[in-house]
């Protein structure tokens, strides 16, 4: 697995992300100092929610902002069967065959940036953390190994299968 293009392919969605997340803000804010939002009675709230959806979308762009600075100083590991999964390691878990679903999962294990899915090299890869519950089943573990993951269905168990 190529990890250089990985990594580019990674920063160049939150990228992307980044800037929809700039325009939104800048839309909010300019809706919020409008001079035709300005309340004309305690009841007329548009320019009061274009404000509160101003202040969120300018943390979001904060927050990505954030993310971007801190992936591209992170060194990105590769697999190393004497630490197992870390910082920087894509893994693919492979469940029981269901009925209807892909047993196999591809996972990126980063500090941000958790929940964003990229698609590389013909694969669906998601972003975890650390600190999700899936981070926490990785993190050390092995090619091989199994884990096992509580959620709010009955306790999934998969397999470690490989990592780059």
């Amino acid at each position: 697995m190529d990890k250089p293009l990985l990594r580019e392919c990674v920063l160049a969605q939150l990228e992307a992300d980044l800037a929809v997340a700039v325009q939104a803000a800048k839309t909010a804010h300019e809706t919020a100092t409008a001079e035709e939002n300005i309340a004309e009675n305690k009841y007329d709230t548009l320019g009061l929610e274009a404000a509160y959806l101003a202040a969120g979308q300018s943390r979001r762009v904060q927050e990505i902002t954030q993310a971007l600075q801190r992936l591209q100083q992170l060194t990105w590991r590769d697999y190393d069967p004497e630490l197992g999964v870390d910082l920087g390691v894509v893994v693919q878990l492979q469940g029981a065959l269901q009925q209807g679903q892909n047993p196999s999962r591809w996972l990126l294990l980063l500090p941000d940036a958790a929940g964003l899915k990229i698609t590389f090299a013909e694969r669906q890869i998601m972003l975890v953390s650390p600190q999700s519950p899936m981070g926490q089943a990785l993190r050390g573990r092995l090619i091989g190994d199994e884990v096992a993951l509580a959620t709010a269905a009955p306790l999934q168990r998969l397999q470690l299968r490989q990592a780059y």
